[in-house]
C-alpha cells in the first residue's frame, strides 16, 4: 500500500488499472494497457491492482465495476473510465498529464 501512495503521489502520471483475473474485459484490456506502457515509456507509470488482493485499496477509490482505469498526478485522481478503454484514448490522457 505505501509502495502504491509512492507511486501515485509523483508528478509522473500514474495509470492504474483496477482489474479481477476472472473479468473477461479486464483479459481484453491487459494487451492493450501493455501497448500503452511501450508507447508512453518512462513518462508515466501504468500498474495493474487486482481487487481480489487489494479490497480496501479498490473500496477507497469507489470502484463498482471493473475494468477501472484511474489516472493519477500529484497524488490526486485526474481522469477515470469505466468499460474497456483503447490504447489510442489512454495515450492521449497520459500525454496531457505529462504537459
Amino acid at each position: 500500500m505505501n509502495d502504491f501512495n509512492e507511486m501515485i503521489a509523483q508528478s509522473k502520471p500514474t495509470l492504474v488499472d483496477f482489474f479481477a483475473t476472472w473479468c473477461g474485459p479486464c483479459k481484453m484490456q491487459a494487451p492493450i494497457l501493455e501497448d500503452v506502457k511501450q508507447r508512453v515509456g518512462e513518462k508515466a507509470n501504468v500498474v495493474k491492482i487486482d481487487i481480489d488482493k487489494n479490497s480496501a485499496l479498490a473500496a477507497r477509490y469507489h470502484v463498482q465495476s471493473i475494468p477501472t482505469l484511474i489516472l493519477f498526478r500529484n497524488g490526486e485522481p485526474v481522469w477515470r473510465a469505466v468499460g474497456l478503454q483503447q490504447a489510442d484514448l489512454l495515450e492521449s490522457k497520459l500525454n496531457e498529464q505529462m504537459q
